[in-house]
């Protein structure tokens, strides 16, 4: 795939880039290798200073940065500039507690004195996808470049203006030319860049595939690797529930970025008691959505990023209708221009069909009818993943029983899964493992060194003390 900007609205091209020739990646290499060693000698409040110059810029140009999304990717402009401003928030949540999470600990073993210091990596790869170009590199980057490493981005080729706009953003908060740079390389490159010696630490936000190809590589390396996969996030609302508010909840946990996130909800699951009432509200409510121009106030749905993203996702719709999943609404890919597809709900998909356990990567709902809460339960876990999960219910045992039951990094109560930088985030089973975010997401790229301090005293006797 050539590293461009085509317009999803469209498809046509607006801009173009030239990747990288391997003596440029050479130089960018050693740009991060002598920056590296120049960072740590800088201080927490020196990288605090730059960072949030960072976070004042994103703020202060939150619509420029917007409209970079939204034309490379589609999303409607009012959810670009908040993800402009999530990215700023994130950079002040590191400038003011990255000091304080990686302050020496002090263990008692006396006589001994020991602690644990927290020491930076060095270089690390960021691969990263295009559906939020910016938040799910500023979530690699702020916790990375506060605690005194260097990043390196390699970032999906249909959003090169967004890479670039992160690079110079980062310098002009002030932070040395090498401590983050943009790479614009194929596939090829990106596996000799993991077995480089240079790199210590690889993450990566993307699907399956890909995480079990890095994963693999990184592994053969013997280097850290953090992997945020693919999700096809349970939305349980059983019978105590405020259906109107769930229901409203539950559109938009469907809808946002267009449909295009690891952690919208995906599978709507309710027990035959309530199943034919919330089957009714939740299609009425999707039938209202608007689809429409991303740049204009009020559009709830714009096209998708990629062409490939379009009709994969009507392939997968139209081999579950086949296979007797009920159509309720939407399916039909429109003629035209652009990459554009209509809210849609697909409802009791049969085993094996694609929506029955596959990831759908757009605006399509998929509605179980569960025999009771039990079977609501093993709904939501009948999947590979296990990146987010909700349930609606105001029984404080079945609140319980769904915290512990879900297979999910993430559970949400009574509200939808999201990101935030004070909560850790990550998956369990096919969607990856490691952790983005809090203080958990900074110490994944460090080497949490022991040192213990004995006082003189006459060599002990010799003796196995491993």
């Amino acid at each position: 795939m050539p590293f461009a900007t085509i317009d999803p609205r469209t498809g046509q091209t607006l801009r173009t880039f030239a990747p990288h020739t391997w003596q440029e990646v050479e130089e960018r290499l050693g740009r991060a290798e002598q920056t590296l060693r120049a960072l740590r000698g800088t201080s927490f409040a020196e990288r605090a200073g730059w960072m949030r110059r960072v976070a004042a810029l994103l703020e202060q140009e939150a619509e420029q940065h917007g409209r970079t999304m939204t034309l490379e990717m589609g999303k409607p402009l009012e959810a670009a500039r908040a993800e402009a401003l999530k990215c700023a928030a994130t950079c002040r949540y590191y400038a003011e507690h990255a000091e304080r999470f990686l302050t020496d600990e002090p263990v008692d073993t006396a006589p001994d004195t020991s602690f644990v210091r927290y020491q930076p990596l060095g270089a690390v790869l960021a691969i990263m996808p295009w559906n939020f170009p910016y938040w799910q590199v500023v979530r690699f980057a702020a916790p990375a470049l506060m605690a005194g490493n260097v990043g390196l981005l390699k970032h999906a080729p249909s959003v090169p203006g967004c890479a670039l706009a992160l690079e110079e953003l980062f310098a002009r908060g002030g932070f040395p030319p090498g401590a983050f740079q943009a790479l614009f390389v194929e596939v090829a490159e990106v596996r000799r860049l993991i077995e480089d010696p240079r790199i210590k630490a690889v993450t990566l936000t993307g699907s399956e595939g890909a995480g079990r190809d890095v994963g693999a590589r990184a592994g053969g390396q013997l280097k850290k690797v953090v992997l945020e996969l693919g999700g096809s996030d349970p939305f349980v609302v059983l019978p105590s529930a405020d259906l109107d508010a769930a229901v409203e909840t539950a559109v938009k946990a469907r809808l946002i970025n267009n449909g295009q996130s690891c952690i919208a909800a995906k599978r709507f699951i309710a027990p035959a008691s309530i199943y034919p009432e919330f089957e009714r509200r939740f299609v009425e409510r999707m039938r209202r959505v608007v689809v429409g121009e991303p740049l204009e106030a009020g559009t709830e749905v714009g096209p998708l990023a990629l062409e490939h993203i379009r009709d994969g996702l009507h392939a997968q719709v139209e081999k579950s209708v086949a296979a007797g999943a009920t159509l309720l609404l939407g399916g039909q890919k429109p003629p035209g221009p652009g990459f554009w597809y209509p809210p849609t709900v697909l409802a009791n998909p049969p085993p094996g069909c694609p929506a029955h356990r596959e990831e759908l990567f757009g605006p399509v709902a998929v509605l179980f009818r569960a025999k009771d809460t039990e079977d609501a339960l093993r709904i939501a876990n009948d999947t590979p993943y296990g990146l987010g999960a909700t349930v609606w219910t105001r029984d404080e045992a079945e609140q319980r029983r769904f915290i512990d039951g879900l297979e999910a990094g993430t559970v949400s109560v009574n509200g939808s899964v999201a990101s935030d930088p004070r909560l850790p985030f990550g998956g369990v089973k096919n969607s990856g493992h490691g952790r983005e975010l809090a203080r958990h997401g900074l110490l994944e790229f460090l080497n949490i060194k022991t040192v213990r301090v004995s006082p003189s005293r006459a060599p002990a006797s010799t003796q196995a003390n491993e």
